[in-house]
C-alpha cells in the first residue's frame, strides 16, 4: 500500500481483491464497477436536470420544446465529463486518497444542507430565510474555516486536538471537524434567524406530522437494540 513512501488508502481495496478466488474477485471488482457507474450515473442525471431545467428552460429560452430539452440535457452532461476530466488531474486527489478527497469537498455543502433539513423537518419555526443562511452561509463558513490557517495561528487548538499539523507544518482544522463546526455555527443560526423572524409575526406553514408514522413495533425496536449493540461493540473492539 505504499506510494512515495505513504500509505496510500487507495489501494487497500485492490490489495484485498488480490486474496480472493478468481471467481470470487471477478464478482468483486464488477460490484465496485457497478457502484461506481451508478453514482456517475446519478451525478450526471442531477447535472443535466439542474442545469436543464433550472437555467435553460427559466433563463435562456423559456420556450424550448421537450425534445430541446432532452438534447441539452445531454450537452450538458457531456460538456461536464469533458471539464472533470481536464481539471481532476490538477485536485491532487492522489496525494490524500480519492474517499477522503471527495468526503472532504462535498463537506464545503453537507453541513449546512444537513442543518437546514433536520430544523425545516423537526422545527416547525424554521423559516425559509433560516435555511437560505444554512445553505450559503454553511459553504461560505466552510470556505472560511479551509483557508483560515494561512492567516490565523490555529495552534492553541492542538492540545484538544482540533487541530493537526499539515505537510508544511501549518495547524489546519480536520475537515470532520471543520465540518462539525459548521454545522454547529448553522443549526445556531437558523435558530437564531427563525426565532426573530416568528416573533415579527412571519408565518412559516409547516407541514403537520402524523407522529404514528414513526411508531415502533416491539419486533422492530428488539431487532434495533440488536443491531446498534453489536456495531457499538465492534466500534469499541476495533477503533
Amino acid at each position: 500500500m505504499l506510494q512515495d513512501g505513504t500509505v496510500n488508502p487507495d489501494r487497500a481495496y485492490p490489495i484485498l481483491l488480490n486474496l480472493l478466488p478468481t471467481g470470487l474477485k471477478g464478482l468483486s471488482f464488477a460490484a465496485l464497477t457497478a457502484a461506481i457507474v451508478a453514482s456517475l450515473a446519478g451525478k450526471a442525471n442531477s447535472i443535466a436536470t439542474i442545469f436543464t431545467l433550472d437555467v435553460y428552460k427559466e433563463k435562456i429560452n423559456t420556450e424550448a420544446s421537450e425534445k430541446k430539452l432532452v438534447n441539452i440535457g445531454k450537452l450538458t452532461i457531456i460538456a461536464a465529463m469533458l471539464i472533470a476530466v481536464v481539471v481532476a488531474p490538477f485536485l491532487g486527489i492522489d496525494k490524500k486518497g480519492g474517499f477522503q478527497y471527495i468526503q472532504e469537498y462535498t463537506g464545503f455543502v453537507s453541513p449546512g444542507v444537513f442543518a437546514m433539513f433536520i430544523l425545516g423537518f423537526f422545527w416547525k419555526k424554521t423559516t425559509s430565510n433560516a435555511a437560505l443562511f444554512a445553505t450559503i452561509g454553511g459553504f461560505i463558513l466552510s470556505i472560511i474555516f479551509k483557508f483560515m490557517p494561512a492567516f490565523v495561528d490555529l495552534s492553541f487548538l492542538n492540545p484538544v486536538g482540533f487541530a493537526v499539523t499539515n505537510a508544511d507544518g501549518v495547524f489546519e482544522i480536520p475537515f470532520i471537524d471543520r465540518m462539525g463546526f459548521v454545522f454547529l455555527i448553522c443549526v445556531i443560526g437558523m435558530y437564531c434567524i427563525s426565532s426573530y423572524e416568528t416573533k415579527k409575526g412571519v408565518q412559516t406553514n409547516g407541514l403537520e406530522v402524523d407522529k404514528t408514522m414513526f411508531k415502533m413495533s416491539p419486533s422492530f425496536t428488539v431487532g434495533m437494540l440488536i443491531i446498534l449493540s453489536i456495531l457499538a461493540a465492534l466500534y469499541t473492539i476495533f477503533w
